[in-house]
């Protein structure tokens, strides 16, 4: 009697756990079903911190001077600091981040805003360190060069851009 008690008490258990797997990855696909474009490739932590990853949407070609892709950046991730040698607009499509250049205070980003960076503005961008953002980013090229990386953004500068959302 025991021992059955066991085998069916083990049975409901791993049932449990796999209904509520499944349900964990149907909540997954349902969020990123309700992103605009996919997530895409991961990209380097060279010029990245934490996890922030691209789908191209247009290259440079004979029509265009400029290319387009969107940007995923999960919680705590976010570019180094960069310049732009002529400009980039950014499209926040969804969450909430930063946008900060160099010298001055960081500024919260939300769906819905719209940035238009300066050529050779030194700047970075990235969610905040509970949410994830997605963005529309829009870049300009002078000649072959479109970005030129620069160093990354300490900790500090990012726990700084934190205060300001409380």
């Amino acid at each position: 009697m025991n021992r059955a008690v066991l085998i069916v008490s083990v049975i409901a258990i791993t049932l449990l756990i796999a209904c509520n797997n499944n349900k964990n990855q149907e909540n997954m696909n349902e969020q990123n079903n309700n992103s605009l474009y996919p997530k895409g490739d991961k990209l380097s932590n060279e010029w990245f911190s934490g996890n922030a990853f691209l789908t191209p949407l247009i290259v440079k070609d004979k029509n265009n001077e400029f290319s387009a892709g969107s940007v995923t950046f999960e919680p705590g991730a976010r570019t180094n600091w960069h310049t732009h040698p002529k400009g980039q607009v950014l499209l926040v499509i969804e969450g909430n981040g930063f946008y900060q250049e160099k010298g001055k205070s960081a500024q919260p980003i939300k769906k819905g805003d719209v940035i238009n960076i300066p050529e050779n503005t030194e700047h970075w961008h990235g969610a905040t360190a509970t949410t994830k953002m997605v963005h529309i980013a829009i870049t300009n090229y002078k000649d072959d060069e479109q970005v030129t990386w620069l160093q990354a953004v300490t900790d500090d500068e990012f726990t700084e851009a934190n205060k300001t959302t409380n």
